[in-house]
């Protein structure tokens, strides 16, 4: 029987747990839940434990990218065959679980990936994180030949191939978005989008907020770049050895 979990990283989002997780098991009755504390200064893991979530804590802060990878091993290592990645801040609408769950179960992916373009953005966004998003879009459309909308999305459903493949390697610390999904591209995995819905955060403040958004568009400049010149190298060599 297959075993399905959600991935629910979190940082400081003891206020946003109460209504998203009953929100999310709502939506995903046969799924187990599992909150990744990601170092959080406030009462997250408590909160998340009172609501009879599974909770991993982590001693320090990693940043989105390592609680993220930390929920992949928790479901390599408890034997789960899909697992689902949402926020914990209520800006995932979890109306979107059964399409991207379907997708990767029905054999049309590996990996599924939530697109605010192709379904619905209730929200406002800051216009430097929108332009990256844009230009980080048409990048991967064109070096993967195929359309992508919306690269930086973390709502994502992945086997247990994909989830094998980011436990302990291949994944970003901070920012996994347009780099992981050249990634999976150069890895042969199969990647498709499905139309989702996001929404406003509903509370705290957002890990792209203040000046962040200048650094998220330069560092994943420098993640893709990091991508592309890595698969070079790998081409070149086995050009060499053949």
């Amino acid at each position: 029987m297959s075993r399905h979990l959600l991935i629910l990283p979190a940082h400081n989002e003891a206020n946003n747990l109460p209504r998203v997780i009953p929100e999310a098991r709502a939506a995903a009755t046969d799924y187990d839940l599992v909150v990744i504390d990601d170092g959080s200064r406030d009462a997250t893991a408590a909160v998340a434990a009172s609501l009879n979530a599974d909770v991993v804590s982590l001693p320090v802060n990693l940043g989105y990218g390592g609680a993220v990878q930390t929920g992949f091993r928790y479901a390599v290592e408890h034997g789960y065959d899909l697992a689902v990645v949402m926020d914990s801040d209520g800006q995932h609408d979890p109306a979107g679980i059964a399409l991207l769950a379907e997708t990767v179960l029905s054999g049309q992916a590996d990996v599924a990936i939530g697109s605010r373009f192709r379904g619905r953005m209730a929200y406002h966004q800051p216009w430097v994180k929108r332009v990256g998003m844009h230009l980080f879009a048409w990048t991967v459309s064109r070096i993967t030949q195929r359309e992508v909308t919306d690269p930086t999305s973390g709502f994502q459903a992945l086997n247990r191939a994909a989830l094998l493949f980011f436990a302990y390697d291949n994944y970003p610390v901070d920012y996994p978005d347009a780099d992981t999904l050249l990634v999976l591209h150069f890895a042969g995995f199969r990647v498709v989008e499905v139309p989702v819905t996001m929404r406003e955060r509903l509370s705290g403040v957002s890990m792209h907020s203040g000046w962040k958004p200048f650094y998220y568009v330069v560092k994943m400049w420098l993640a893709i770049s990091m991508v592309l010149l890595r698969e070079r190298t790998h081409v070149s060599a086995r050009r060499i050895s053949s």
